[in-house]
């Protein structure tokens, strides 16, 4: 319990500071794009307005995952946290859109870069402010696993890019080369495309049920076989849904075992799986060994 509530209060931080240095960009970009005009604030300026309304979204969806099971969610309802990942994937997809259009526009029409020096300020902050939010959110997924703060990281990361790119260009723009603005806009809009693809892929892969890492089912089999009395261990399947991960597999123990013995047997492998994953939830049937070499040999080809 006293994990869970950590994991609540660590989701709930990272939401809530995503929010937060969002809302604080938005306005800073708003006013120095206002003043110099530039093609790549611009793209700064769309892309923090979109990790606004992500980052909300993304509130909502860790506040919905962390609720209980229920009657109606028996496996709980960590897959909003997924939704939130392919909502935040289109978001982000629609905003690079935005922003080659724009490119495209202002190299077939150059204007010049007024005010940016407030921008080159502004960009500054953003790295800032963006670097903080990241440690931030480094820490939530390394202790929580979500896949909605992974996929708000996996933006955010882009952004430093985006952020960085757009301080460049307005500094060789500052030098007296206006067009730079324009194409690190499109190569930032590119960036920015293919860092939607890569949430899409994660979070249709959870919404799709994908097991674990290979590695991962190997350590939960050793394990299980690793407990006293355990003879063997087969038919592990695994998927994720939020910060959760659920785990079935069969145990082959001796067939003469009373059933109070192989309850205990079963237990004793839920430990020790939970012990080494505490995100597990460990469901473990019984089989006996008996049962399952002769089902074996039925399976094996007659030659």
């Amino acid at each position: 319990m006293a994990n869970s509530e950590r994991h609540l209060k660590l989701l709930r931080l990272a939401t809530r500071a995503s929010l937060g240095v969002a809302t604080v960009l938005i306005i800073a970009k708003a006013i120095a794009w206002w003043l110099s005009g530039s093609v790549s604030l611009l793209a700064g300026l769309t892309d923090s307005i979109l990790d606004g309304a992500t980052s909300f979204l993304n509130l909502l969806a860790v506040h919905y995952a962390l609720r209980p099971a229920d009657e109606d969610h028996r496996y709980g309802h960590g897959k909003a946290e997924a939704l939130a990942g392919m909502a935040q994937a289109l978001f982000i997809g629609a905003s690079a859109v935005i922003i080659a259009y724009q490119a495209f526009e202002r190299l077939h029409n150059p204007q010049p870069i007024g005010e940016a020096g407030v921008g080159i300020a502004v960009m500054i902050l953003s790295l800032v402010l963006t670097a903080g939010l990241l440690t931030i959110q480094f820490k939530v997924i390394r202790e929580t696993g979500s896949t909605a703060i992974r996929a708000d990281s996996l933006h955010y990361r882009s952004d430093m890019m985006l952020n960085g790119s757009i301080l460049v260009a307005l500094v060789l723009a500052r030098f007296g080369f206006p067009q730079t603005d324009a194409f690190f806009g499109l190569g930032i809009s590119l960036y920015i495309l293919w860092s939607a693809i890569q949430i899409a892929r994660e979070s249709t892969a959870i919404l799709m049920d994908k097991a674990l890492d290979v590695e991962v089912s190997e350590q939960m089999l050793a394990l299980a076989c690793s407990v006293p009395g355990v003879l063997g261990a087969h038919d592990l399947r695994t998927r994720m849904s939020g910060t959760h991960w659920f785990v079935q597999l069969h145990l082959e123990l001796p067939g003469d075992l009373t059933l109070t013995a192989a309850h205990a047997l079963c237990d004793q492998v839920e430990a020790a799986i939970k012990a080494e994953f505490p995100r597990a939830e460990v469901l473990v049937h019984a089989d006996p060994q008996e049962l399952v070499k002769a089902s074996r040999e039925r399976a094996q080809p007659i030659n």
